[in-house]
């Protein structure tokens, strides 16, 4: 029993103590993790090592202004610690007392004196049980105190863990709000699209039979003037046997009424003017003794958004990323992908990684580009194949081979595959139908580069090349579209090259201009849903979108600086690379 209060105080010295220096706080400053540490110990700690991190939980803090000074002070720590090195200062002082002998004018109370007879005198035995009943019960009161603090600080610990347990689930509950709702939009809108092309189908359908109906008079009428035109030119016993034959047809459409325009009913699509749909509202919930009215919807917001949408035609867009090597920064973001599952995967080029966001740009996690033998990789460009695992291209720096490194998910390396030297890969698309890994390259020979895509299967053997004849110079990215067909951007030729599934050339769009439908320095490139194409205009610094023909339909948009790489999402948000900037962006509703 004696060695409980030794004990409790050594567990309220550990609980006030920082967990850097492990003495007790000195102006104790608390994180938004709520761990405390002095604020000196966070000063060097922030001067090692930035952006700051959590020594304890590893949490990146945001410092203010006035960097770890500004930080807020726990007051608490800081009136503990005093109590605690007061109270260890008193019960210093109460064990020091018995030893002192003169108790006289100084000492009041009694005197030991021998020679002050005339004194009231004790002896020391009993003054020291006298004195120690009363300095026992100021020890019981301090610990019961410190006890009361210290169940206090246990309390503290749970209601945390209770708080980050109830955010978990509130977070989860709230994504599932939104996959539901995506579903629901996806399935309409799938249903909205099937009835599109009910209804273009049967309107192409009447003008081909019209079409034909027509085409079958003309050829009747012209086969009848041909053969009077012969007879005509050979004698005039023919012709009299012609003027017949020729009297009747013509006759008999001379009386007939000219064909008319066909009706045709396209359908028209009204958006409804209504808000976004709204996911719900995350509330505080009223206390029992202070009750606290829930904030109302902000239904303003949604509503103008809406409106903006539908009479400036202007896609909702989310950017981040900024020049830098942490977390979310980017140096040279290249090739971009989005899983099925809405993840965002960026060839961070020149932080010689892999970083994986949310659509909505949250960060959540990364990985090294590296081969065999531990050696970090440049990726210049990342495809997704059809079991969900990631195919990146690289550059070793000369002109010498690169490499195509296959990775999972998570970035563990599954096969690796030598290109051959003097060919420098820029670009990696997957036809997941067919299983082939598509790889745009330029081969350097003297002062001469050729353009190629190759054509490889996993295991890395050549199916074949596609683009020779077309005198490709700088192919840069590709993309297969939902037909099969490849698509290539020519960085110099200005230009989009269309080949089928088996390298045959289909067409060629683009020309290097400002106008619609030229284009400068093209890079990114991907289809949509409906087999439009989406172009990274670079020269020009703006997105363009093509019908599947090459015909120019409209500007994505024009004010993104030298926009790099794009990628569709199969939930419809387009994502865009800048390679210039250092920053990521996601457009909806284009």
């Amino acid at each position: 029993m004696a060695a409980a209060p030794s004990s409790l105080g050594t567990q309220i010295r550990e609980e006030l103590s920082c967990s850097i220096c492990l003495e007790l706080f000195t102006r104790p400053k608390v994180l938004p993790c709520q761990h405390t540490f002095c604020q000196d110990c966070l000063q060097d700690h922030a001067s090692r090592r930035l952006p700051l991190q959590c020594p304890n939980c590893r949490r990146q803090v945001r410092l203010p202004p006035q960097g770890v000074a500004g930080l807020p002070d726990n007051l608490m720590a800081a009136n503990m610690c005093e109590r605690f090195q007061n109270q260890a200062t008193l019960t210093g002082e109460t064990r020091q007392q018995p030893q002192s002998a003169n108790r006289c004018s100084s000492h009041p109370s009694e005197c030991f004196e021998e020679a002050h007879d005339d004194h009231l005198t004790t002896t020391i035995k009993k003054a020291a049980q006298e004195r120690s009943s009363t300095v026992q019960a100021l020890i019981n009161d301090g610990r019961n105190i410190m006890e009361s603090y210290f169940s206090f600080l246990r309390s503290l610990r749970e209601e945390e863990k209770t708080l980050n347990e109830k955010k978990q689930q509130r977070d989860n509950s709230i994504i599932q709000a939104y996959n539901q709702m995506v579903q629901k939009l996806a399935k309409r809108r799938d249903h909205l699209l099937s009835e599109s092309e009910e209804n273009h189908t049967k309107n192409v359908d009447r003008v081909q039979t019209e079409r034909d109906r027509v085409l079958a008079d003309v050829n009747e009428l012209s086969a009848a003037c041909d053969r009077a035109e012969q007879e005509l030119q050979q004698g005039w016993v023919e012709i009299l046997s012609q003027q017949t034959a020729l009297t009747e047809v013509v006759g008999k459409y001379r009386g007939k009424a000219a064909p008319t325009p066909v009706q045709t009913q396209p359908a028209v699509f009204q958006p409804t003017d209504t808000p976004v749909p709204v996911l719900g509202q995350v509330t505080v919930q009223s206390l029992p003794s202070a009750p606290i009215p829930a904030a109302p919807a902000a239904r303003g917001t949604g509503h103008h958004h809406g409106n903006q949408r539908q009479g400036e035609h202007q896609p909702q867009k989310v950017t981040f990323g900024e020049l830098g090597s942490g977390t979310g920064q980017f140096m040279c973001p290249s090739g971009v992908t989005v899983s099925d599952e809405g993840e965002i995967f960026v060839a961070d080029s020149g932080n010689q990684r892999i970083q994986v966001f949310t659509l909505q740009g949250t960060f959540v996690r990364q990985f090294p580009t590296v081969v065999s033998g531990g050696h970090e990789i440049h990726p210049l460009d990342v495809a997704m194949d059809g079991e969900g695992n990631l195919w990146v291209v690289r550059y070793t720096g000369s002109r010498s081979a690169g490499f195509a490194v296959q990775y999972n998910k998570q970035g563990r390396v599954l096969r690796k595959s030598d290109l051959q030297k003097k060919r420098c890969p820029r670009a990696v698309a997957v036809d997941t139908r067919r299983n082939h890994i598509l790889i745009t390259q330029t081969t350097v020979d003297w002062d001469n580069k050729h353009g190629q895509v190759l054509v490889f299967r996993p295991d890395g053997t050549l199916v074949r090349t596609v683009g020779q004849q077309q005198r490709m110079k700088r192919p840069e990215y590709i993309t297969v579209d939902g037909e099969g067909n490849i698509l290539v951007s020519d960085w110099e030729n200005h230009c989009v090259y269309v080949y089928k599934e088996d390298g045959q050339f289909l067409f060629q769009f683009g020309g290097r201009g400002r106008g619609e439908g030229q284009l400068k320095q093209p890079s990114g490139i991907c289809t949509d849903r409906a087999g439009n194409i989406i172009v990274a205009d670079h020269g020009n610094s703006r997105v363009e979108m093509f019908d599947k023909t090459g015909k120019f339909l409209k500007h994505i948009t024009t004010d993104m600086k030298e926009p790099w790489a794009v990628a569709m999402a199969t939930q419809g948000q387009l994502v865009v690379t800048n390679h210039m900037e250092d920053k990521v962006s996601i457009f909806q509703n284009f």
